[in-house]
C-alpha cells in the first residue's frame, strides 16, 4: 500500500495543486520572456522557415522523390504572403507565441511538478522512478514537437499554401492564421507522442489491459486515421506519414501495458 506521510483534506490537495500550478506558470512565464526577447530568431529562423521552398523537409522529400525517378515531391515556391489586418494582431501573435515556446521549453519542469503532486499516492519504489518518468515524458514530448515541426507543419503549409479554388483569389495569409497552424501542429504532435505514458498510468489504474488494447486495435486504427486527417492536409500521403508513428506508439503502448501487468501480478504474489 502507498505510504502516506500526512493525511490531507480535499482543500489541502487543492492548495497543494494551486502551488504546483503557480510554479509551473512562473517557469512558463520565465522562458516566455526569453522567447519574447528572441523575436527575430524565433519568427524568422524557426516559425517562418516552413514557408521557404528550401526548408529541410522539402529538400528531403525532393531527394526521395528523385530517388524513385520523379520530381513529384519537389517544390519551387509556396505562393503566399503574410499580412496583418488588425492593429494588435502582430503583438498578440508575439505574446501567444512566446507563451507557447515558454511552455515547450518548461515542459520537463511542468512534468516534475505533476510528478510531485501525484507521488504521495504512489508506492515508495514507484516514487524512485521520478527521474525516468520525467526524462521519458520530456523526450517523447520533444520528439513529438519536432515531428510536428518537420513533418506535420511543412505538409500542411505546402498543401494549404498551394491550394486554390480560383486564380482570381490572392494568397494573402493572416499571420495569426499561419502561427495558429504551426502552434497547433507542434502542441498536438507533442501531446500525441505522450500516448505510451498515458497508457502506462491507465494500466496502473486498472482502466485498460493489453488484451483490451489488442482487441480494439482495429478501432484504434480508424481513430488514428481520423486524427491524422484532422491535423494534416486532406491528402492520403500526408495522412499516412502522420499515422505511421502514431500506430507505432500504439503498439509500444501495448508492450508497456504488458510490462505493467506483469509487475503488478508479481507484486501481488509477493504480498500474498
Amino acid at each position: 500500500m502507498a505510504k502516506v506521510e500526512k493525511e490531507m483534506s480535499f482543500l489541502d490537495h487543492v492548495e497543494e495543486l494551486r502551488w504546483h500550478l503557480v510554479r509551473s506558470s512562473i517557469a512558463i512565464f520565465f522562458f516566455g520572456i526569453i522567447a519574447f526577447l528572441m523575436k527575430d530568431f524565433i519568427f524568422n529562423k524557426i516559425l517562418f522557415a516552413p514557408k521557404n521552398a528550401d526548408f529541410l523537409t522539402y529538400r528531403v522529400f525532393c531527394k526521395v522523390s528523385q530517388f524513385f525517378g520523379t520530381d513529384g515531391l519537389c517544390i519551387d515556391d509556396i505562393p503566399f504572403t503574410f499580412q496583418s489586418l488588425a492593429m494588435a494582431e502582430q503583438f498578440s501573435v508575439h505574446i501567444w507565441t512566446s507563451i507557447t515556446v515558454g511552455f515547450i521549453i518548461a515542459f520537463p519542469f511542468i512534468i516534475w511538478e505533476v510528478w510531485k503532486f501525484i507521488s504521495p499516492g504512489l508506492y515508495e519504489k514507484e516514487r524512485k522512478g521520478a527521474r525516468s518518468f520525467i526524462i521519458i515524458s520530456s523526450i517523447l514530448f520533444f520528439i513529438g514537437v519536432l515531428f510536428g515541426y518537420y513533418i506535420v507543419t511543412p505538409l500542411s503549409v505546402n498543401f494549404l499554401g498551394n491550394y486554390s479554388v480560383s486564380d482570381l483569389v490572392e494568397r494573402n495569409i493572416k499571420i495569426g492564421s499561419y502561427i495558429s497552424l504551426v502552434r497547433s501542429s507542434l502542441l498536438a504532435s507533442g501531446f500525441i507522442f505522450e500516448l505510451p505514458i498515458i497508457m502506462f498510468f491507465l494500466t496502473k489504474m486498472g482502466l485498460i489491459t493489453p488484451d483490451f488494447l489488442k482487441k480494439y486495435r482495429k478501432h484504434a486504427l480508424v481513430i488514428v486515421l481520423v486524427l491524422a486527417a484532422v491535423i494534416t492536409p486532406p491528402d492520403i500521403i500526408s495522412q499516412i506519414i502522420v499515422a505511421i508513428p502514431i500506430l507505432i506508439l500504439y503498439e509500444v503502448s501495448i508492450y508497456i501495458s504488458k510490462i505493467v501487468i506483469k509487475r503488478e501480478l508479481k507484486k501481488s504474489k509477493q504480498n500474498g
